[in-house]
């Protein structure tokens, strides 16, 4: 009998700014103390949590500020079992106080290792601090860089007391930031950021026919995360027993973008999941069937432009049924010589088909190996569509009913008049001797 594959353990490294500017009063009392109270609340809410690991890591809070120590961060509290954490990391930060600078980009970064040293999981970083950066690193670069290679989901920042505005773009970088300008904000930001950890959520995408009814089934999705472009799931839609989308399980921490993969691709950009509830992400993708007819023993592939556009879409084999969303579109099938059809209109009502005549074929015999063409003769125009190159003397070629040239000239001779010309004519499933001599 197999075995259930193992839930992943949901990690949470809280790091916690014991800078000295948190020594600084916010509303009851000194933003370090507030927000100490607040996290020592959190952690003994998690206690009864399953499958939670929680860790702690602070900065700023072992030299004073004036000695400017960018490498004061220290992993205060190993990842332990949350109700093993609670008591300790309590106990951790009654005797801290605040002293020092701020060295977010290192402390993020030692973050990342404390969590890749722990194993796999789902890593949550939630940074706890009033200020920026102040030793010349790049946090934003360190988040991405983690978040790239998987470490780390998209981290939260929750930004403690008044924050000065001109800094929010440089925490919407490093992660999603959360502004508690007060301490009620302070606690309804932590327990929407718990939940995002703990709570079961779910989506389903709608892919919308024209009359706007999620009909539409059996294509690829992804959805990448928004902030690194790195694809996080990727699922083959479907109905479930009710005919509805299927529920899909996906992690709320990140944004994201979505994309169908139809013909040409659907996407949507920063879809935000909201925490233990169910999402629908619609997306118009109502399509149509094609379908390319020829009688032919040779598999011509066909090349799909949407209409008036110089842009490959796909590349289809003949007698296959694509299908593409609805509109127009341009086609060339590679067939000798190669033939377009122009503006050729998919619908969601019936397969748009497009007939091409069986192919005959060209014994082509030349007197010895030389050098020319053979072309298509449409009234005075000639157009080359394939060339003799001096190597044989035998060429079978398979072509679409029409009229044909030869133009050719002995590898031998020496002057131009030496070129001889050629007419033939090629039916529909016949054959045809073509002697150059």
């Amino acid at each position: 009998m197999g075995q259930d594959k193992k839930e992943s353990v949901n990690r949470i490294l809280f790091i916690f700014d014991a800078s000295g500017s948190m020594a600084y009063t916010w509303e009851s009392g000194s933003k370090i103390k507030i927000a100490k109270n607040l996290l020592s609340n959190m952690v003994d809410s998690l206690r009864s949590i399953e499958n939670l690991e929680i860790g702690l890591r602070v900065y700023g809070h072992r030299t004073s500020h004036h000695l400017e120590d960018c490498d004061d961060t220290h992993l205060e509290m190993n990842f332990l079992k949350s109700n093993d954490a609670a008591d300790i990391i309590k106990k951790k930060l009654s005797i801290i106080n605040a002293k020092g600078t701020s060295p977010i980009a290192r402390s993020l970064e030692e973050g990342a290792k404390d969590l890749q040293a722990a194993g796999e999981g789902r890593n949550i970083v939630i940074l706890i601090t009033d200020g920026k950066e102040e030793c010349k690193m790049d946090p934003c670069a360190v988040s991405r860089l983690y978040q790239r290679k998987g470490i780390i989901l998209k981290p939260f920042v929750i930004g403690v007391g008044k924050i000065d505005k001109s800094w929010e773009k440089h925490f919407d970088c490093i992660g999603r930031f959360f502004d508690a300008s007060k301490e009620q904000d302070f606690t309804n930001i932590l327990n929407v950021v718990i939940s995002h950890v703990i709570d079961n959520t779910t989506a389903q995408v709608n892919l919308l026919d024209e009359n706007q009814n999620p009909t539409e089934t059996n294509v690829n999705l992804t959805f990448y995360n928004q902030s690194t472009g790195v694809a996080k799931y990727n699922y083959v839609h479907t109905m479930n027993a009710y005919g509805n989308p299927d529920t899909m399980v996906i992690d709320p921490v990140l944004s994201y973008k979505v994309v169908a993969h139809t013909i040409p691709p659907v996407s949507i950009d920063s879809v935000l999941l909201e925490p233990g509830k169910h999402t629908i992400i619609p997306l118009e993708t109502p399509q149509g069937k094609l379908q390319i007819v020829m009688n032919s023993k040779i598999n011509y592939q066909c090349i799909i432009r949407p209409a008036g556009i110089d842009t490959t879409l796909n590349v289809q084999q003949i007698n296959e049924v694509e299908e593409y969303l609805i509109g127009n579109y341009d086609i060339e099938v590679l067939t000798l010589p190669r033939y377009k059809f122009y503006d050729v209109k998919v619908s969601s009502i019936k397969t748009a088909k497009c007939f091409l005549p069986k192919p005959g074929l060209a014994n082509i015999q030349l007197q010895s190996k030389g050098y020319g063409g053979l072309y298509t003769k449409n009234a005075d125009k000639l157009e080359q569509i394939y060339h003799f190159k001096g190597k044989k003397t035998n060429y079978k070629l398979t072509l679409l009913p029409g009229r044909y040239k030869v133009i050719f000239r002995s590898l031998g001779a020496k002057g131009h008049i030496y070129t001889r010309e050629k007419e033939f004519t090629i039916k529909s499933g016949k054959s045809n001797l073509i002697k150059i001599y």
